[in-house]
């Protein structure tokens, strides 16, 4: 896919985690087809039905046993509805951590984009670096794409 469209769905992904009612973290997945269509989307968030009180939603140790992570809540929403996410696309805002690599895995994603370059807390490094890892060996792509137009780009479909 081009460097236009990989813009495209990444800022999608940013605009749908701005959906997320979590005050710490915003996380937005777009997963797209072979033929560049959105075949679901996600954000972090709480279950459908399960209250997103401030309380929940602010202390950890609360939300961490709840929360949906975007990538988790884009592909139960494709099996929710019957799509297929075999050889797709997923576009996340951070790279994926260790729980969403192992559904994205299982779900036959064949490729995990997200923008670049990113700061990682601290707390985060090493479950990201497993996920990377995890992702490389079963055979998923993983790209950083940075977010800053090329210049002379054409803005025409392709």
């Amino acid at each position: 896919m081009s460097h236009k469209w990989d813009r495209r769905f990444l800022e999608l992904a940013q605009h749908i985690s701005r959906w997320s009612k979590d005050p710490s973290t915003q996380v937005g997945c777009v997963v797209v087809g072979p033929d560049r269509e959105i075949r679901s989307t996600g954000f972090n968030g709480l279950p459908r039905g399960i209250e997103d009180t401030f309380e929940r939603l602010s202390k950890r140790e609360l939300k961490y046993p709840l929360i949906c992570h975007a990538e988790e809540n884009a592909i139960m929403h494709a099996a929710r509805i019957g799509v297929a996410l075999k050889d797709c696309s997923a576009y996340v805002t951070w790279p994926p951590c260790t729980r969403c690599a192992r559904s994205l895995i299982q779900a036959g994603v064949r490729e995990v984009i997200f923008p670049g370059p990113i700061v990682i807390p601290e707390r985060w490094v090493e479950d990201f670096e497993i996920s990377t890892r995890m992702l490389q060996e079963a055979g998923v792509f993983v790209r950083e794409v940075d977010l800053v137009p090329e210049t002379g780009e054409p803005e025409a479909g392709d």
